[in-house]
């Protein structure tokens, strides 16, 4: 069975005055597919997924989103895409469930939809402890998990994880890559990580991006064939040293 594309990029780019920060990017995601895109600071993976999800205009080229172009569709586009940002865009002073309702009464029309989409929310994803407790005691943890579910309460289509777990301790890190990974069969899920066990352990194939360009991609297995390394952290340092002898130092503001 053919797979539909859900994400094409076409010389997508964005510049900032005299800063590249995304250049000439040519991509394409299935539909149902988890990509990781990896980068050190500044590589320009945040920008990526602010033209993705319709926040940021392109300076030139494009892209679509399930067939919804973004430029000219921006309103077709939000409809289909969910975003949890590595600021955690939560209301301190609301509830989780009340945060829940907010998003839901955004992206769903209908009150009883609404209501029952957050039960279901709660439920999945195992809040309904904390659905009472104001945003701003909640732990790291929590408010991660709140993030994501305020993302894909209004059941998009193709999610962005920017950085989910960063500043996570272990335990708390693993018990979102459960939630993350039961995603995966209901979305099309673009991450973005500095943690390259996350990367190996939850994406089917792995995007680099040095000095906002897209260096390699492919599944761990075809970039260690490829550069000869073994595992993601060494592929990612070959590559990076490599695009930095081609084009001098990599930025790592």
């Amino acid at each position: 069975m053919k797979q539909e594309i859900a994400i094409r990029t076409e010389s997508l780019t964005k510049r900032y005055g005299e800063k590249l920060a995304v250049d000439h990017l040519d991509l394409t995601v299935a539909e149902g597919e988890m990509l990781a895109l990896l980068g050190v600071n500044g590589a320009g993976k945040t920008t990526t997924i602010r033209m993705l999800s319709g926040l940021s205009v392109p300076t030139e080229g494009t892209a679509w989103i399930l067939g919804k172009e973004v430029k000219k569709e921006k309103d077709a586009v939000k409809r289909l895409v969910g975003i949890s940002p590595q600021d955690t865009a939560v209301a301190d002073n609301l509830t989780v469930e009340e945060n829940l309702k907010f998003m839901a009464g955004i992206c769903l029309g209908e009150k009883t939809r609404i209501r029952d989409r957050v039960e279901e929310v709660l439920k999945s994803f195992h809040l309904e402890e904390v659905r009472t407790k104001r945003a701003k005691t909640l732990s790291g943890g929590w408010k991660r998990k709140l993030s994501i579910a305020m993302a894909i309460i209004g059941e998009p289509k193709v999610l962005f994880l920017d950085e989910p777990t960063l500043g996570l301790d272990v335990l708390a890190r693993r018990e979102l890559w459960r939630e993350i990974e039961a995603l995966k069969s209901r979305m099309t899920i673009i991450l973005t990580t500095h943690y390259m066990e996350e990367a190996q352990a939850l994406a089917d194939r792995i995007a680099i991006m040095i000095d906002g360009r897209l260096e390699e991609i492919g599944t761990l297995a075809q970039l260690e064939e490829k550069t000869g390394k073994q595992g993601l952290e060494e592929v990612f340092v070959y590559v990076a040293e490599q695009a930095g002898n081609q084009n001098g130092s990599v930025k790592r503001g």
